[in-house]
């Protein structure tokens, strides 16, 4: 029958006839496409923000500066008077050259345009609001919780703001003998000293101190608090049962792993215990109800994924 080739023919393709279904697909894709640059906007907006009110409407009022390239471009600020968030970008143009090749284009770019929104709203957004001139010990806490908060919006959607980051990564690979914190430790106290000098007191280092710790606190606990853990180590002559003992008290499962000691040359086992921070007790205790001999390692883990813990990701 006629009618039934064409049907045949129109759905050849696994499609629908009289319909291109490459343009199905393809309007499809633009629509993905364009939320997700809706969702990245106002990330950038919300976290811009308030990295902004952190630095600007804090900070800046109570006269200290923290790490990092915001710490710059507030020392900057205060010594010439020129925009905190122009001075920012234009302090992170140089780094974005050095830091090309090892950060890679897409997420550089996704940055570049953070940083431009970020500039944008510490320049000619927050003037226009009052400033906190309370507590410096206040100021400091609260610029960190911002800062945090607002980094974290932002790190959530593959971007950054750029800062001295960009430049240990390169350094480190240069350098592989020194870690990273390290190198942030050194460049954030250079600067930090350096923010006591201009602003005359020893205070403004403390208070920068105290933002960038409480900052560092809110990142790590929004961004792996919720999927962070301990990882308990055991090494004893009786896996199974301690095994067993552990799963009967906390419900958790264990990877045993056969063992040989480099001094004695006795085969033990070794258990992989991964759990929550509030069951780590239990872990231990249970390890050693069995074998009083265990020696066990507790270890931070950031993130676990999987059964118990957080779904893997795609």
């Amino acid at each position: 029958m006629p009618g039934c080739d064409t049907m045949k023919q129109s759905n050849a393709g696994g499609g629908l006839p009289g319909i291109n279904n490459k343009e199905v697909r393809a309007s499809g894709m633009k629509k993905f496409e364009f939320k997700t640059v809706l969702v990245d906007l106002f990330y950038d907006l919300a976290g811009s923000l308030l990295f902004g009110v952190g630095i600007y409407t804090f900070m800046k009022a109570a006269g200290f500066a923290t790490g990092g390239v915001s710490g710059l471009a507030l020392i900057i600020n205060h010594l010439t008077g020129l925009p905190i968030g122009t001075m920012m970008l234009v302090l992170n143009l140089p780094i974005i050259l050095v830091s090309y090749r090892t950060l890679g284009r897409r997420f550089l770019l996704l940055s570049l345009k953070t940083m431009v929104i970020q500039t944008l709203i510490v320049d000619l957004v927050l003037p226009h609001f009052p400033v906190y001139t309370g507590s410096p010990l206040l100021a400091a806490l609260f610029s960190g919780v911002l800062i945090g908060a607002g980094l974290v919006l932002i790190y959530m959607r593959g971007s950054s703001t750029g800062g001295t980051d960009f430049l240990i990564l390169p350094l480190h690979k240069a350098m592989p003998h020194l870690s990273v914190g390290q190198f942030s430790l050194m460049i954030d106290s250079v600067i930090l000293l350096f923010g006591a000098l201009v602003y005359g007191n020893i205070d403004a280092a403390l208070y920068g101190l105290i933002s960038t710790y409480a900052a560092t606190q809110v990142i790590d606990r929004v961004l792996y608090g919720t999927g962070s853990g301990k990882m308990a180590f055991i090494i004893t002559t009786q896996g199974q049962q301690i095994a067993k003992s552990i799963s009967e008290q906390t419900d958790r499962g264990s990877t045993l792993v056969r063992a040989r000691g480099t001094f004695s040359g006795e085969e033990k086992d070794m258990l992989l215990c991964a759990c929550s921070k509030s069951q780590i007790f239990k872990v231990r205790s249970a390890a050693h109800a069995v074998d009083e001999d265990a020696l066990v390692m507790i270890t931070e883990v950031d993130e676990v994924y999987g059964e118990g813990f957080k779904p893997p990701q795609g």
